[in-house]
């Protein structure tokens, strides 16, 4: 099968990016293990998709060392690093057919022709494209022309996959079909892949590790619910989650047995960590996530006051958007048939241990928090 067994590691040492005195990467670290599926995320201009095009060689790497499959590459050009690339505008040969696109890269090489065909029949059948072969790009949907992107990458049978926001001219049903589709492609060939995007839920379901980036650097690495759960900085808590969490700026005020937080006359319970004892007066954002509050409806001590705007209700689930202390703070909860008494909502509880805790003045994620949830 196409791909099958190839895999490779791709290292990333203090990677810079410079455009005369303008530096746009600063300096990355980045390990990327054999077969692994990584996903670089993060806001239009944080330099993913530089960094991918460093990987591929399209772009010059100012400072630091690139290797893959333990090879040094800085200076090896973009075609004998043994890498395919998917474009987010697929990038295919308007006047060739389906199979003549696909097939582009064998016959470069110079591959037998029965080999060609066998490659082409191959992967034509794993990305559903068999009966669409003898069609040419502009008789295709969107979906299918990256699939036909994708088939191309797949017959150079490349030791690495990289992905330039290869869904982002996809409408939101075709996004959503096309991202199980290489979930399921990876999954087959197993090969290892370097995904960007902008869109944090690709990158919550198809990555096995996450790379938060933000103006050139590296904020997080981890897995989809290790930075859904434990976000290092405000950055990430509010960038990774549909809908976000919840901010809320706070300040201690009794650090001793049972830290208690302030905000907008109320007070809530933290968890339990060194970092708060004895930390009266100290300023601190609370990070709240969306599925983490218990709507309700001020009968328990720990009840915080809300005002409810609106309420969506998206079938099984709604989105209470409400105001706290003056900010949006918004609930995602069950709706089980009572969807038109969520608007009478008036608080909610959470529990202390869901509640992640940030220093308000660097946005750092205080030390010894660990959810498993």
């Amino acid at each position: 099968m196409a791909g099958e067994g190839i895999m490779a590691g791709v290292r990333l040492d203090g990677i810079v990016k410079a455009y005369g005195a303008v530096q746009v990467v600063h300096g990355i670290d980045l390990e990327v293990a054999p077969g692994q599926f990584v996903v670089l995320v993060g806001p239009s201009g944080c330099g993913k998709s530089t960094t991918l095009r460093m990987i591929a060689g399209l772009e010059e790497i100012s400072d630091g060392a690139l290797s893959i499959d333990g090879r040094h590459m800085n200076r090896v050009a973009p075609k004998d690093r043994d890498v395919a690339m998917v474009f987010q505008n697929y990038a295919l040969y308007p006047h060739l057919n389906v199979a003549d696109n696909i097939a582009f890269g064998l016959r470069i090489r110079k591959a037998p022709k029965d080999e060609i065909a066998r490659q082409v029949k191959d992967v034509g059948g794993i990305l559903g494209l068999t009966d669409y072969l003898d069609r040419r790009p502009a008789d295709l949907s969107g979906g299918q022309r990256q699939r036909v992107a994708m088939g191309r990458a797949i017959v150079r049978q490349p030791k690495v996959f990289l992905f330039d926001e290869p869904l982002s001219n996809l409408d939101a049903k075709l996004r959503t079909q096309m991202r199980a589709e290489i979930k399921r492609l990876h999954k087959r060939l197993g090969a290892t892949s370097i995904y960007v995007t902008h869109d944090q839920v690709e990158a919550m379901t198809l990555a096995d590790r996450i790379v938060v980036m933000h103006d050139g650097r590296i904020e997080q690495i981890g897995t989809p619910m290790e930075l859904f759960l434990n976000p290092a900085n405000t950055f990430v808590a509010g960038f990774l989650g549909a809908p976000p969490m919840n901010m809320i700026d706070a300040r201690i005020v009794d650090g001793t047995d049972a830290p208690i937080a302030e905000f907008g006359g109320q007070r809530l319970r933290m968890p339990d960590l060194a970092a708060l004892r004895n930390a009266t007066g100290r300023d601190v954002i609370l990070g709240v996530r969306p599925e983490f509050v218990d709507v309700s409806e001020g009968q328990t001590p720990d009840h915080i006051a809300i005002d409810v705007d609106l309420v969506e209700t998206l079938g099984s689930e709604a989105l209470v958007h409400a105001t706290l202390d003056g900010k949006p703070f918004v609930i995602r909860t069950e709706t089980m048939g009572r969807a038109h008494t969520l608007e009478q909502v008036s608080g909610f509880a959470v529990a202390p241990h869901l509640i992640r805790v940030f220093d308000a003045a660097t946005g750092a994620a205080l030390p010894g928090q660990v959810h498993d949830r």
